[in-house]
C-alpha cells in the first residue's frame, strides 16, 4: 500500500514537472510581415533586423527555456501580399505573427486570423502588432487574437497636444499626413484635441499625400510656407519623413517647428541633422538614451550592424511572451492569449499593462526634442551628433484613452 501511495505520488511530481518545463526546449516560430522592398524598405529591413536581434537576446536567458526564431517575409506594405504572407507563415508552422507598419496591411492579419482560427480550432495563430497605430484596430476592429504594443494615434495625440497647449508661441498649424487610416486619424485627433485645449489655435492647412510614393515634397513645403504656419504636425514615417524634412531644410524653412511621431526611424535623423535643431519634436514610448537592459541591447545592436534600434516595442514584445510561456507552462496561442489579458509586467519603460478591454498596452509616453548629443544624453542617431533628448514625460494614465471595443471571446 505505501509502495502503491508512493508510485502515484512520484507520478504526480513527474507529471507536474513536466507541465512546468512542457515547452522547454521548444522553438517558437514567429512570422515578421513587413516591407523588405519599395521605399519603405529600409525600415522593414531596420526592424526585422531588430527582431532577429533581441530573438537571439533572449535566446540566451530566456525564463521559459524556449528558442525563438523569426521568419521574415515581405509583405510589400500591401493587405494583399500580407494575406499570403500569412498564409504562407502559417504553412511553416508559425503561430505567432508580428507586424507593425501600415494599418491596411494590420487590418488583414486581423481578418484572417479571425477566420483561420475559428475554421482550425487547435492550430490558432496570436498576433502581436508592435507599430501600427490606428485606433479602430483596438476600438471598432479590436480582436481577441490582436494585442497592440505601440500607443495608438490617439493616445500620442493625447500627450503631444498636452505639451504643445502650453507652448504659447504656437498659434497656426499645418496638417501633412499620409493618405491612410493611421494619417486621417492623425488629422482628426489634431484638429479635435487642439480646439478643446487651444481653441485660439487656428488650423492654416491639411494636406493628405500618398502613402510611400511621394519624393519630392518641395510642393508641400512651399504651401506651409505660404501659409504661414508656425507648427506642422504630421504622422509621417520612414522616407515621407525623412524627404519632407530634407525639403524643409533644402528651403531653408528654419522658422517652423514639426511636431511628429516617428523622427528616429531611418533615415529621418539623417535628413534633419544639425540643420533641424531644436526644431523637430517627436511623441514615442522611447528615446536612443532609455536607461536600463535596453540601452546595453541598442548598444550592441549598434556594434554589430552600425545601425539604430528605435523599435524598442520587440523586447517588450518577447517579455510580454516569455512571462505568459512561464504562467501558462505552455507555448500554446489559445492559452497565452488568455495569459496576456490584463498582463502586468516590466518592459524596458517600466511597468505596463496590457489592458484586458481592447488588448492596449497601457505605458508612459515621452515628449523630445532633436538637439545636440552629450551630457546625460550621449547616444546619437544614425551618427549624426545630434538626438532627441526627452523634455516632458507623461505616466500612461495622461495618455490612456477610452476605448469602444466590445471585444468577441471564444467560448
Amino acid at each position: 500500500m505505501n509502495f502503491a501511495i508512493k508510485t502515484v505520488a512520484a507520478s504526480i511530481l513527474l507529471a507536474s514537472a513536466g507541465g512546468v518545463f512542457a515547452q522547454n526546449g521548444e522553438t517558437v516560430k514567429i512570422a515578421w510581415l513587413d516591407p523588405l522592398s519599395g521605399l519603405m524598405a529600409a525600415v522593414g529591413t531596420n526592424q526585422l533586423k531588430s527582431w532577429q536581434f533581441v530573438a537571439e537576446e533572449f535566446n540566451k536567458k530566456n525564463a521559459a527555456g524556449v528558442k525563438y526564431e523569426i521568419i521574415g517575409i515581405d509583405n510589400k506594405l500591401s493587405p494583399q501580399e500580407t494575406t499570403s504572407a500569412l498564409r504562407s507563415a502559417m504553412d511553416q508552422g508559425a503561430r505567432y505573427v508580428v507586424q507593425g507598419n501600415g494599418s491596411g496591411p494590420a487590418l488583414a492579419i486581423i481578418d484572417a486570423v479571425e477566420k483561420h482560427n475559428a475554421r482550425n480550432p487547435g492550430k490558432e495563430v496570436l498576433y502581436l502588432n508592435y507599430a501600427a497605430v490606428d485606433p479602430d484596430l483596438t476600438n471598432s476592429k479590436c480582436s481577441y487574437w490582436h494585442f497592440r504594443l505601440d500607443a495608438d494615434t490617439s493616445m500620442k495625440m493625447e500627450a503631444l497636444t498636452t505639451y504643445m497647449k502650453d507652448q504659447k508661441e504656437i498659434k497656426k498649424v499645418y496638417l501633412l499626413n499620409q493618405n491612410y487610416s493611421h494619417g486621417h486619424q492623425v488629422s482628426k485627433y489634431a484638429k479635435e484635441m487642439l480646439k478643446r485645449k487651444r481653441p485660439d489655435v487656428e488650423i492654416v492647412g491639411d494636406d493628405l499625400h500618398p502613402l510611400a510614393q511621394v519624393r519630392d515634397f518641395s510642393p508641400y513645403i512651399a504651401k506651409i510656407k505660404q501659409s504661414g504656419a508656425d507648427s506642422v504636425i504630421t504622422g509621417n514615417w520612414g522616407s515621407d519623413l525623412a524627404l519632407l524634412i530634407k525639403a524643409a531644410n533644402d528651403a531653408g524653412l528654419n522658422n517652423v517647428n514639426f511636431y511628429t511621431y516617428y523622427g528616429a526611424v531611418t533615415g529621418s535623423p539623417t535628413a534633419m541633422g544639425a540643420g533641424a535643431a531644436g526644431r523637430v519634436y517627436m511623441v514615442s514610448y522611447a528615446h536612443a538614451n532609455m536607461p536600463g537592459e535596453i540601452s546595453k541591447i541598442t548598444a550592441d545592436y549598434k556594434k554589430k550592424f552600425n545601425d539604430d534600434m528605435y523599435t524598442n516595442a520587440i523586447y517588450n514584445g518577447f517579455a510580454m511572451l516569455t512571462e505568459a510561456f512561464v504562467k501558462t507552462k505552455s507555448t500554446d496561442p489559445v492559452k497565452v492569449a488568455k495569459a496576456l489579458e490584463g498582463m502586468k509586467f516590466k518592459g524596458f519603460n517600466g511597468e505596463v499593462e496590457m489592458r484586458k478591454t481592447d488588448h492596449q498596452l497601457q505605458q508612459g509616453l515621452f515628449i523630445s526634442k532633436w538637439d545636440k548629443a552629450g551630457g546625460k544624453y550621449p547616444v546619437d542617431a544614425e551618427n549624426t551628433g545630434y538626438t532627441f533628448v526627452p523634455v516632458k514625460y507623461y505616466e500612461p494614465y495622461v495618455a490612456s484613452t477610452p476605448t469602444s471595443c466590445d471585444m468577441k471571446r471564444p467560448s
